[in-house]
């Protein structure tokens, strides 16, 4: 479901302008598309804008672009100060609902690990993954399920329960979160036990490097 954001008419002005325009906590910005005539000179409240960037920064959004209507569009640049990281100009992108797009979503853990309760460590490796879809398929987040996941699993790509119509090219062998066995001092067997563990894993992963998949 598109996200409603709201945008404002801009002239390009000058760069003394557009500094004091940010002063105001508001940020210039443009719209591309193919089906605009020419890019679109817009301003958006910052405010507005840093929530967007914090909760759903590869949204699909509904935006009323001045001159031309609503109007489904994604951010496709964010431009920051070097030194204070504020947003400078940002720059959304028209977009054709029938055609796929290439995106990232939030990658969420639900449930409370068995093996966390036993002292594990949870180690998200990925934080938000890249897919494939039409836009208005786009999932508002990934669950990753960890309740049964015990010290030394892992839960990998090829796991996850992918929306019907959204796909992604990620390997499946790549790993999304894992739990770490805790700081302790291991006995021999148990070190042992682990080093053939992380073979284990690490030969998976190598075999799951050079598979091909043409089936996404």
């Amino acid at each position: 479901m598109a996200i409603l954001f709201k945008a404002e008419k801009r002239t390009a002005g000058t760069r003394g302008e557009l500094k004091k325009m940010r002063q105001r906590g508001i940020i210039p910005g443009v719209v591309y598309g193919t089906k605009l005539n020419n890019p679109v000179n817009i301003s958006v409240n910052e405010k507005e804008l840093m929530a967007l960037l914090r909760s759903h920064p590869h949204a699909l959004l509904d935006m009323d672009v001045p001159g031309v209507g609503k109007q489904p569009v994604m951010m496709t640049e964010v431009q920051r100060d070097s030194l204070s990281r504020s947003v400078l100009h940002i720059d959304f992108h028209q977009i054709n609902m029938n055609e796929a797009v290439k995106t990232s979503v939030r990658i969420e853990m639900t449930g409370d690990s068995q093996g966390v309760r036993e002292g594990g460590i949870l180690q998200a490796m990925l934080h938000e993954i890249e897919v494939l879809c039409l836009p208005g398929k786009i999932p508002d987040v990934i669950e990753v399920d960890v309740t049964k996941l015990q010290i030394g699993e892992n839960v990998l790509v090829g796991d996850l329960a992918l929306p019907e119509g959204v796909t992604t090219r990620l390997e499946p062998e790549q790993v999304v979160v894992t739990i770490l066995a805790p700081q302790k001092e291991l006995t021999e067997d148990e070190a042992a036990d682990q080093a053939v563990k992380a073979a284990e894993a690490a030969e998976r992963a190598e075999e799951g490097r050079l598979e091909v998949h043409t089936d996404i």
